[in-house]
């Protein structure tokens, strides 16, 4: 997993609320062998609606997904997080998050940023107004900043998750990190000290 310290760019209003994992990726793309290619199926029921915002070129490359409350909730599928990073994105903005779909964010790299409806909304506008409005998501200082705007609204991130953001760590990475190099490190020192006596 790569580190996530700060992500800056543009972003992407979609103002819906409740989409289930099945809208972010629908089951016929769960079929696939390969862990790649589901960008071309990330809302693809919707995007057959030219007026769908991810149809829009004005958003074209946006690195940030701003949504409504409870995105995600649904079935526990980890291919909506694949969809969603394999399209582009790196942070989901959003009032709430099925704690499913939060893990699975968090276990992949993708940053799931919790911020109130007001915030959301202001967000809306501001993305809406000029497109080309430019986002910073700072995880180190837990923060979400509209420089053009001089907006700033603090999130929360428990700080297992924020260091996991912070130093790349998948789950095997933590595993290491806890468990298998402290220990690696212990045996060594030991026959070091061991030896050193004889």
């Amino acid at each position: 997993m790569k580190q996530v310290r700060v992500v800056s760019g543009r972003a992407v209003p979609l103002k819906r609320s409740d989409v289930d994992t099945d809208q972010i990726i629908p089951a016929e793309w769960l079929k696939r062998v390969e862990r790649t290619g589901f960008e071309k199926g990330l809302f693809s029921t919707w995007r057959d609606d030219r007026n769908f915002v991810l149809n829009d070129e004005r958003y074209a490359g946006a690195s940030i997904l701003v949504a409504g409350p409870s995105f995600g909730v649904g079935s526990s599928r980890e291919h909506a997080v694949w969809a969603l990073q394999q399209y582009g994105f790196d942070v989901v903005i959003a009032p709430s998050f099925s704690d499913i779909f939060r893990n699975n964010c968090t276990k992949n790299g993708l940053v799931p940023v919790v911020l109130d409806q007001a915030n959301v909304e202001a967000l809306w506008a501001a993305i809406e107004t000029d497109a080309g409005t430019e986002i910073t998501v700072d995880v180190e200082r837990l923060v979400v900043e509209v420089p053009s705007r001089g907006c700033s609204y603090p999130f929360v991130l428990d700080a297992s998750t924020r260091d996991r953001f912070l130093h790349g760590l998948d789950d095997i990475g933590i595993t290491l990190a806890q468990n298998f190099l402290p220990n690696l490190m212990k045996g060594f020192i030991a026959r070091t000290t061991s030896t050193s006596r004889t």
